[in-house]
Order: C-alpha cells, then sequence, then structure tokens
C-alpha cells in the first residue's frame, strides 16, 4: 500500500445468527452472562445489541443461522425483502453453502 493513499474502508458484520429451540429462555441465558440490550424481539427471533456486533437468536423452521452484512448496495445480490423489524435483505450462499445476509444499510 502506497503510504500517501488511504486505505479502503472495510465492511461491516452487522450480526451473527445462530440457532436456538426457545427465543425467551436464549434471551435470559445471554442476559445474565453478558452486557447486552435486546433491539427486538418476538417468538420466533431476537437481535441481542452487543457493543461490537448483534447476535440473532433464530428457531430452525424460521431462519437459518447465518452472518449478516451491512452493504451500501445490497440490492445488487438480489431482490431485497422487507422484514418485520424495517430492515431489508437478500440470502446468499457463499461458495461453501453457508447463508449469508446482505442488509441494505439504508434501512437500518
Amino acid at each position: 500500500m502506497n503510504e500517501q493513499s488511504s486505505p479502503a474502508k472495510l465492511d461491516t458484520v452487522h450480526h451473527v445468527a445462530i440457532s436456538v429451540e426457545d427465543i425467551a429462555a436464549a434471551v435470559d441465558w445471554y442476559r445474565e452472562k453478558f452486557q447486552c440490550e435486546i433491539a427486538y424481539q418476538d417468538e420466533t427471533w431476537a437481535l441481542l445489541k452487543f457493543d461490537n456486533i448483534g447476535l440473532a437468536l433464530v428457531i430452525p423452521d424460521q431462519h437459518p443461522p447465518h452472518i449478516g452484512y451491512t452493504c451500501a448496495n445490497a440490492e445488487k445480490y438480489g431482490e431485497l425483502k422487507n422484514h418485520r423489524d424495517g430492515t431489508r435483505s437478500v440470502y446468499i450462499s457463499d461458495p461453501a453453502g453457508n447463508t449469508v445476509e446482505m442488509m441494505d444499510a439504508n434501512s437500518l
């Protein structure tokens, strides 16, 4: 890298989503063990806000475990879907078959 050029802005991981059987019980467990806030919660998923990242708790038949990235141009990956929390995104798969959520930065 040239000393006079500025480094490229790195992409942002918005959240990591893990699968749990009981959203309320999982929220309680994480809140007892860690300093975090509930950004959203219903019976099928929750988003916990940590200082540096979000942790989504999802039930297996509603959402796949995944990693969510904030994108200025998420629509280039496919048609954006509206979600009940007001965000918009599209799910894609990486070469290994892992689910990746490309989130519209304007909807956050």
